[in-house]
């Protein structure tokens, strides 16, 4: 039951309308949790595939700088020093590694804040909304 006007809650006995207010906040409570949850699954959507790009790039250099180091070092040791080549190939990877970190980094930083910005704005909105009720 929805009252509109002011005249029709004079009638009605404080029990009663302490009932429809208690019936009412418990609903907008669910309603927020319900919100809240979207809004985590979502944000554990985004941030897991970030995640696995970043992991899926570490262990991607691991096996490449297990299999291919070798070939490479060698390779070039043909043209320089064996520890010039050696060097040279850790570079290679070092810039490797850290592209991919960058770019799960930045995956991970598209997500924002682990916090459920939607339904803390429509709780402050709901809080706003009964202190004007109030006045």
């Amino acid at each position: 039951m929805t009252v509109t006007d002011g005249s029709g809650l004079r009638e009605r006995s404080t029990g009663s309308l302490v009932r429809q207010l208690t019936e009412q906040v418990s609903l907008l409570a669910r309603q927020e949790v319900e919100l809240a949850k979207a809004e985590m699954v979502e944000k554990g959507k985004k941030a897991g595939a970030g995640a696995g790009m970043l992991t899926g790039g570490a262990i991607a250099g691991l096996l490449a700088l297990g299999s291919f180091t070798a070939f490479l070092v060698l390779a070039l040791a043909v043209a320089m020093d064996a520890w010039l080549a050696a060097l040279v190939v850790t570079v290679l990877w070092a810039a490797v590694a850290t592209t991919l970190a960058l770019v799960g980094r930045q995956k991970l930083d598209e997500v924002g804040k682990p916090v459920p910005e939607k339904a803390v704005e429509s709780v402050k909105e709901d809080i706003e909304w009964l202190k004007g009720q109030r006045s």
